[in-house]
This record gives structure tokens, sequence and C-alpha cells, in this order.
């Protein structure tokens, strides 16, 4: 794969609707990242937290968590329990190594495209609501929240990933 253009410049993609195109070149722009930045990463360097911005390991686990959330909310339905728990246990340190985090990120990515790929452009200006609130957003709102929160969290784990590494190699004098 040529990782010198990213996703959005390397054409159509085969079978999805240019206008839920973005979403797909969001997840596939994090997935190159995150692979190629956290790259040789210890456990312990996945969970080690960068002052204000939290750990590589959170981010990751926060993306694919957040991503299966928002989709639930742009498929009209509520959040359920098992959902609910893993959201307030996004925070705390895991034990979960890059291959695993990257893995679950993976699948919440093609758990959502496959939800994408099946929707009919014209339903994009329909309402949804958003948590407990209920505040009002729209399909395309989303799709949109979808895509610029993936690409938020990438651009904190990137800068996290290189902290642990410093912090790491200061230790090891």
């Amino acid at each position: 794969m040529n990782f010198m253009e990213e996703p959005w410049l390397r054409g159509p993609i085969p079978g999805v609707d240019p206008l839920v195109a973005p979403i797909f070149y969001a997840f596939q722009q994090a997935r190159e990242d995150l692979a190629r930045h956290t790259t040789g990463l210890t456990e312990e360097q996945i969970w080690t937290a960068a002052p204000e911005s939290g750990s590589v390991g959170f981010h990751l686990r926060h993306i694919a968590g957040s991503t299966d959330r928002l989709m639930t909310y742009l498929q009209a339905c509520l959040l359920s329990e098992e959902q609910m728990a893993a959201l307030r246990s996004e925070a705390e340190s895991g034990r979960a190594g890059r291959e695993e985090l990257l893995d679950k990120l993976n699948g919440a990515f093609q758990r959502a495209e496959a939800v994408v790929r099946g929707l009919d452009p014209v339903i994009l200006p329909e309402s949804r609501t958003v948590g407990r609130k209920r505040l009002p957003t729209t399909v395309i709102g989303l799709l949109t929240h979808i895509a610029e929160h993936t690409q938020r969290h990438v651009g904190l784990a990137i800068p996290a990933a290189r902290w642990a590494r410093r912090t790491d190699r200061r230790r090891s004098f």
C-alpha cells in the first residue's frame, strides 16, 4: 500500500456512495496512521499517559468505543448496558497490547463500514438523537462527527506514542 497518498487521494471507493465515502477515508487514514505510529510500542508504553492527553491505549479504546456508540445512535437506537459499562471503563489503564487494541479498533470500523454501506443516501438529512438528553442531529451529522472525532483522537494518540517512547528512553539511562 502506498502510504504517501492519503486515502482520499486514492480515488473513489467501489460500491460506496461518494456522500458517505469521507467516513471510509477517515477510518482508513486512522488505521494507517495508528499502525505506523504505534509500531514497536511495548504494552507499558501503550498505557503510559502523556500529560493532559491520555495514553495511546486510551485513545485506541476510545476511538473504537465511540465509533460503536455513535453508530448505535445512527441506527436510531439507545445504548445498551454493555456499551455504557464499556464507556465507564475506557479511561482505565488496561493490559491490552497494541495488536489487541488495533484489532478491536479495526473491528469497530468494519462494523461501522458495513452499516454505512447499507445506508440509502436519501436518509442523510433524517433526524437522529444522541445521548441521554437525546440531543438533535442528523444521519450526516453523525457520520461527520464519527469521522472528525476519530481523527481528533488519532491526532492525540500520535504525540502520546512519541511521548511514551521518549519517557521510556529517559528511564533506561
